[in-house]
């Protein structure tokens, strides 16, 4: 069996240190305690070092970590999409032992080299069906980034949006679903390509982010073809519990807890009620697959081409590609992602033939 990046920080007997604060951070310690693991120091970039703490210890530059160890362990435990941050974390993995793990967004399941070795025939059924070689390419980073926490897998995995949209056809799409539309960020984006849409279709579960997407839609143009609900996306209409963060990190719950709210869900077949859909999007914060069965008669009456979402969960990467291959075996399927560290925003690609 291959090793892994928490095997490898278990027999290193290297002091570890965490670049970054909050709830990252929170779950990181989390998962070295349950190893047995302590963390040595925390620093911060240096415009963010103000003489605080963090977990009762100081939080320090980085020039101060060299001083203090002469070898150690940096831990990322937050991400970026800002060119400058990933151009920072690339630096630091010149400069010492620089590992980005990940941990699952939804779900409890870690990508160890015991979880892969359970699921590999899957994986392998998953890279066989993708439709061209930059898709298995990143498929294998990926899996070799979750193994190892290697950032050079991240940095060669990664495509701009040009290259996303040329997989899409945005020039066909007239009919739109935004499953988890957040501010309306993807419909802007979707109308620069193509400004001839005539109807979109939002779910926002998240109470704030439903707000901003509405003022979106008045501010920027779209309110008269726009129809949105405050829900989530799920297998069919009801109510579930949402964590009231405000943010894209608001999730979907089928259980009560610390400061979550009820908030209705919908299937999307409800949603639409049978209308035309050419395109959709599934950015849900880990209830991709309980949406895709909520879509099954919508995919099966419209085959509209599909964006999902395979970084929630650990089984994302082959769950969901599989399921989608299942409803129906017609579909295209390629991987991309944008320049993202850790890989969130990863995302399946499904494109009909015709």
């Amino acid at each position: 069996m291959r090793t892994d990046l928490w095997t490898y920080l278990q027999s290193s007997g290297l002091p570890i240190v965490l670049y970054g604060m909050g709830n990252g951070a929170d779950k990181l310690i989390a998962q070295l305690s349950a190893r047995g693991l302590e963390v040595a120091d925390f620093f911060a970039s240096d415009g963010f070092v103000r003489g605080h703490s963090f977990h009762g210890k100081k939080v320090l530059t980085f020039d101060e970590i060299l001083a203090k160890y002469e070898d150690f362990i940096v831990l990322l435990s937050f991400g970026s999409s800002l060119p400058a941050m990933l151009e920072r974390f690339e630096e630091l993995s010149l400069r010492c032992r620089f590992f980005v793990p990940e941990l699952p967004i939804a779900g409890e399941t870690l990508f160890t080299a015991e979880y892969y070795e359970s699921v590999r025939d899957k994986l392998d059924a998953v890279r066989a069906l993708l439709a061209d070689e930059r898709s298995r390419e990143v498929f294998d980073g990926i899996i070799e980034y979750r193994l190892t926490g290697k950032i050079d897998q991240l940095l060669s995995t990664c495509d701009d949006r040009e290259e996303v949209f040329s997989i899409l056809r945005p020039a066909r799409y007239t009919h739109y679903l935004d499953l988890g539309a957040y501010n309306g960020d993807t419909i802007r984006e979707l109308l620069t390509y193509q400004p001839e849409l005539r109807k979109v279709w939002a779910l926002e579960p998240d109470r704030r982010s439903f707000r901003k997407l509405m003022e979106s839609a008045n501010r920027d143009g779209f309110a008269p073809i726009l129809t949105a609900e405050q829900a989530g996306a799920w297998e069919c209409d009801g109510t579930l519990y949402i964590s009231d963060e405000g943010s894209r990190n608001s999730h979907l719950s089928t259980i009560p807890g610390g400061k979550s709210k009820p908030v209705a869900v919908r299937s999307p077949d409800s949603f639409l009620e049978e209308e035309r859909v050419d395109y959709i999007k599934y950015d849900v914060e880990g209830v991709e697959w309980e949406a895709l069965r909520g879509s099954a008669a919508t995919i099966a009456k419209w085959k509209p081409d599909l964006a999902v979402s395979l970084y929630h969960r650990a089984e994302d990467l082959w769950r969901l590609p599989l399921l989608i291959h299942e409803m129906d075996p017609g579909y295209r399927l390629y991987l991309r992602r944008p320049p993202y560290i850790p890989p969130w925003d990863l995302c399946l690609y499904a494109v009909t033939a015709n």
